[in-house]
Parts: structure tokens; C-alpha cells; sequence
């Protein structure tokens, strides 16, 4: 099968996928296939940037954890800005201790302003959700001391 069939073939199935998460109920979400998440998880070493972005999207609206792995790799190593923001939400969106640390480092550490800034808007974003039950004075406090 060619390079280009087979992303043809990723693309078709995001799609699908992408369809199928928009459903009304929730638990349209939780019934992708073993075979579609390995699909999306082999998206993610493509070298089609656009196929790489998606996958780690719609891994990161699955919630899957045996992802977070590949997207780590992904935020660490990708050269493109936009397939390191992908991983950086797809991370924030699966949640795990792991990931929301990666998300933190990388809104310190990433070379890239665009990516950085935009991790630590992830970060910030999980940190308001965490603490809903602080006023907005200490919320904004942890989120300064990068806690």
C-alpha cells in the first residue's frame, strides 16, 4: 500500500471518527473501535503534518490514555509548531498526571513562544478547573507560581 493510499485511508477514518464524536450521546465516544485508535496512533508518526495534528486531536477528544506516550514524543520532537500544539491539547485533554506535567514544562521550555503560550493556556485552563471551588484571586495566584 502506498504512502499516500494509506494516509488517504487515516484521513477517511478521522473523519468517521469525527462524526461519530459529534453524536448526541456520550456514548458515541467510548465506542471507537481497537482498530481505529491504532489508526490514530499510527496517524501521529506520519509525515503528513496535517494527518500527524488530527490524530493527536482526536486521541486527545478520545481520552486515550495509551496515547500519552506518542503524544510526549510528538510534543518533545515534532519541528512543526502546529503538530507540537496538537499534542500539547490532545495532553491537557486526556488529563493524566503525566501529561499535564508535559504540558506545564512544555509552556516553560518549548523553544517556540507560539507553543509555549498556548501550553501554558492549556495548563492555566486545567488549573482554573481544578480549583473552581477557589475564588479567582487564589486561582490566579497558583497559575502565577506555575503550580
Amino acid at each position: 500500500m502506498s504512502h499516500y493510499t494509506r494516509s488517504f485511508l487515516i484521513a477517511v477514518l478521522l473523519l468517521g471518527i469525527t462524526a461519530a464524536s459529534f453524536g448526541n450521546d456520550d456514548e458515541s465516544k467510548n465506542d471507537v473501535s481497537e482498530n481505529s485508535i491504532a489508526s490514530l496512533l499510527e496517524g501521529l508518526a506520519s509525515d503528513n503534518l496535517g494527518l500527524r495534528s488530527s490524530s493527536a486531536f482526536m486521541l486527545g477528544e478520545l481520552k486515550v490514555n495509551r496515547a500519552v506516550i506518542p503524544l510526549l514524543k510528538l510534543l518533545h520532537n515534532d519541528k512543526s509548531e502546529e503538530a507540537r500544539i496538537s499534542a500539547a491539547l490532545a495532553l491537557y485533554k486526556i488529563g493524566t498526571p503525566i501529561s499535564i506535567y508535559a504540558v506545564k514544562q512544555a509552556g516553560k521550555f518549548d523553544e517556540s513562544e507560539r507553543v509555549s503560550k498556548l501550553a501554558q493556556n492549556f495548563y492555566a485552563e486545567y488549573l482554573r478547573k481544578k480549583f473552581t471551588n477557589m475564588d479567582d484571586t487564589e486561582a490566579d495566584s497558583l497559575i502565577a507560581q506555575g503550580k
